[in-house]
This record gives C-alpha cells, structure tokens and sequence, in this order.
C-alpha cells in the first residue's frame, strides 16, 4: 500500500508521463486530452481571478464525458499520486479550478446535459458541467424554475455552483445554492463512486455527507450527477431602484423597509458611489439622481402583478420614510433589465478603469456595514488604491474591491495587497463578519484562514481532507496550504 502523502510538502506529486497521457487517451479519447501545447492549455491555467501570479499551467488537460470515465481517470491518479484539479466554467474568483500543482485538469464542460425534468416531483436531474441559466429556460415552461442565482447565471455551470455552494442576488428570500441541492453522484479521490440523498426533500439518516460535499470546492469528490429542487415560477416580478445621498442612509433602511413592510424581497442589493459612477458610466446612462451617494435595488415578486402593486406602494412610501431621495419603479421587463444592467456590469466597469483588482467576498451582520464603509475609507486611503462596494445587502455579503489605480507600478500593488487584505479582513473579524460568503477560499484566501476560523475548527476540517483523500490528490492548495518541502 502506497503511503499517505506528507500534507506539509509538495514534492512528493508525480509528473504526468508519456505513458500517462496515453492511458488518459485510452480512457476519455485522444481527441478529448490536450497535451504539450502550452498555447491550448493556458485557458486552463486561470479562473477570473485577475493576476498572472495566481496562475499555474497544467501538464494535461482531460474532459471526460461520463461518470465512468471520470472514475477511471480517478483511479489512475491515485493509483500514481498525481493531482488533479477538477474545473466547471472557470469563472470563479476564488482560484479553486486553478492547477496549482500541474497535473490533471480535469474539465467537466463535456457533461452537460440535463437528464431529467421531473415535474411530479418538481426536481432536475443535470451533469456538472450544464450552463446555471439553461436549467430555467428548460423548466420556465412547465412553470417552474430554479432558485440558486449567482450573478454570473449565464456563464457559470451549476457543478462549480455546488462546489462553492453559490449564492447571488435572489439568496435573501430564496437561500443559496445548498438549500437546493437534493442528490449527488459523486467521484471520490480514490475512483469509488457513491450517491448521496436523491428526490426526497427530508433525510436524516446518518451524517449529512450530501451538504458537506456541498461548498467543498473540489476537495473532497467531483460530481458527476446532481439533482436540484424546483419551485413554481412566480406569476410576476418588478424591481424598484431607490438612490439614497449616503451609505449609512441606505443600509439603515434595509431592515425597517422589511420589518415594517413584512415582506422577504427576493433581492436587496447595494453599490456604493463610487461604483454607480462607473458602472453608469460603463453601460452609458446618466446618474439615477445627481445627489445620489449610495444606491438600492429592490426585487419583489409574487403570485401576480395585482399582488405585487399593493406591496409596491407600501415598499415605496417606506422608502421615502427613510430618506431615500426617490423611488423608480420597472414599469416594464425592459425597464427592469435597464434598472439591473450596472449593477450587472460593475465587476466588469472596474476592469475598464484597471484590470488589475482584487474582488472579495466578505461578510458582516447588516448592522455593521455603515462602520465597513468607513474602514474601506480609511484602507483606501492608506494604500493609496480605489476600493468601491456593492454586493448583496440584504444579507450582509458584499463584493469589496481594491482596484489598482492605472498609474501605480504592478510591484507596489503587490506589495501593498496582501497588507491591506490582511487589514480588511481583521477588522471584518472584529465585526463578527468573514472572509467568503459565496466565492469560497481556494487559493486565492488560504492564508488567511486563521484570522477567522479557530485553530482547533481548521485542523478538524483537514481532518475531514485526509479522510477523504489521504493522498491529498484532489485540488491540493485550496481550502488549506501545501507547504514546499524544507529547501524548495
């Protein structure tokens, strides 16, 4: 038996031979194995995480397009002690699909049909490497649809939404990803295939391996099959846009406007000035109001629109009680759309003004985003960086992100990141908050675990690592640092 991989080293991996890639060949077929060709295997060495300091090639790239052969390919790197980083769209921003130790990159984007729609049991069955979005246009209409929404729905694959246990705009009312996920197949480190749960919303018989195989990033076991829960679709939808003149004005009001009016929104979500002049700017509209200093967008949907307009008047007559200095309402699906768009595109504004930033996803209660905003200040200032918000309000999550001003040197905004991070997330610490609230740690964020997570919690989830991979094969690097031997 070969023994357990040193987890404080990194050099004990074994390349990827010749004869290696023709076994994977054998498996998964010549045409689906890239190899030696550094130009068609960089899309592989990244996510979205900007940086060439975070990318890494791998030494071959496998798409499989069963089950079966993923097991197979399991079972040869386990047998030979070769990583394997599993991957969905790449479109994640934590560098979880990222090769860190070469070896096999094992891409899911084969995998992607849905198998069943079962409208009996208002579940779908679909393979991890199936488009988030296409789920609702294929079950929109049988009228129902699925209510996991990251922002990145048209891009992301609903297997890396499992891996991150994914949340997004819709989570204040409809929860995150986890809540949705019924069953999975998976493929373990060692090649053994399991099944966990399956169409029964209840189940608790014995620990709940489904849901720690869910927000795991790739470490424990790779999907291969997943059944997600439906909902009715709601009859209607509308969107309010509420300009506040402060950040504190605008985070105040999320909890009285839902307390006085009654109601859960299916979206509350904020941006910070900073981030309304740039993202209008981007998409080419004008400023919502010219005094405008902090923004919310509020979702609401129900049975019919006739539901809808009462619950519009009391949302927006609460609004104004709270200082908003205006209320927009959609009076159309293209107003809606016109409404959402910057908030959309406010990752991508900033990559306009610098590609070089570092989006974060941290978490503090609600209450304690006004003195967020004036550590942001402060941190802002210090470094001498840009660091717009926005992100989900009414839960508490929101995408910090120190943007590299164009004229600073790419070295200081090295030096100065790792600093200012540390800064940020010691003060979310003190806040009760954390580190990730939807991206997940992956590379990006390891070594910063242990500003909020105590020792003893870190130590029993490497626990849980090692029994399931006690060879550490499967997407070493990420949730927890490999260590390069003395020397290295």
């Amino acid at each position: 038996m070969v023994p357990p991989l040193d987890w404080r080293t990194k050099d004990t991996y074994a390349p990827v031979t010749v004869s290696i890639v023709r076994e994977l060949c054998a498996i998964v077929g010549e045409q689906h194995v890239i190899h030696g060709d550094p130009e068609r295997l960089e899309p592989y060495s990244h996510d979205e995480v900007a940086g060439a300091e975070f990318a890494h090639l791998p030494e071959v790239v496998v798409k499989p397009g069963s089950a079966t052969e993923i097991s197979e390919v399991m079972r040869l790197a386990h047998r030979e002690r070769i990583p394997v980083t599993p991957r969905g769209a790449g479109s994640g921003l934590s560098g979880g699909a990222i090769p860190l130790f070469g070896g096999i990159l094992l891409s899911v984007e084969r995998m992607d049909r849905i198998l069943e729609i079962d409208r009996e049991n208002m579940v779908v069955v679909v393979e991890p490497g199936v488009v988030t979005n296409d789920i609702n246009e294929a079950v929109e209409p049988l009228g129902l649809f699925y209510a996991g929404y990251p922002m990145s729905v048209e891009s992301c694959f609903v297997g890396g939404n499992v891996a991150e246990n994914a949340g997004g705009g819709r989570a204040i009312k409809y929860g995150v990803t986890g809540h949705y996920v019924l069953g999975l197949e998976v493929v373990l480190p060692s090649g053994r295939m399991i099944e966990l749960g399956g169409k029964r919303v209840k189940d608790v018989t014995g620990y709940d391996l489904l849901h720690l195989m869910v927000g795991s990033e790739g470490t424990l076991g790779i999907f291969t099959r997943i059944i997600l829960r439906l909902l009715p679709v709601p009859g209607a939808r509308t969107v309010l846009l509420v300009p506040f003149a402060d950040v504190p004005t605008a985070v105040a009001a999320v909890p009285e406007v839902m307390t006085q009016s009654h109601l859960v929104p299916a979206s509350v979500e904020f941006m910070d000035r900073l981030t309304i002049e740039t993202a209008y700017d981007f998409v080419g509209e004008g400023l919502p109001h010219p005094e405008v200093g902090a923004l919310l967008l509020i979702e609401i949907d129900g049975s019919s629109r006739e539901q809808l307009e009462g619950q519009l008047d009391v949302l927006a007559s609460l609004c104004l009680e709270a200082g908003a200095l205006d209320v927009f309402v959609g009076s159309s699906a293209s107003d809606e759309r016109r409404m959402w768009r910057p908030r959309q595109m406010a990752a991508e504004a900033f990559k306009a003004v610098s590609p070089v930033q570092s989006i974060e996803d941290i978490v503090v209660p609600l209450a304690q985003i006004p003195e967020l905003m004036a550590v942001l200040e402060r941190l802002s200032s210090k470094y001498g960086v840009l660091i717009p918000c926005y992100g989900h309000a009414g839960d508490g999550n929101l995408h910090v992100t120190p943007v590299k001003p164009p004229e600073m040197p790419t070295a200081e905004w090295r030096d100065k990141i790792p600093a200012l991070q540390t800064e940020l997330y010691r003060a979310i610490a003190l806040q009760g908050g954390t580190i990730s609230g939807e991206h997940g740690v992956g590379s990006k964020r390891t070594e910063y675990l242990p500003l909020v997570l105590d020792p003893a919690v870190i130590e029993l989830q490497r626990g849980i690592k090692r029994c399931f991979d006690p060879l550490n094969i499967l997407n070493p690097g990420k949730i927890f640092r490999v260590e390069a031997a003395e020397g290295d």
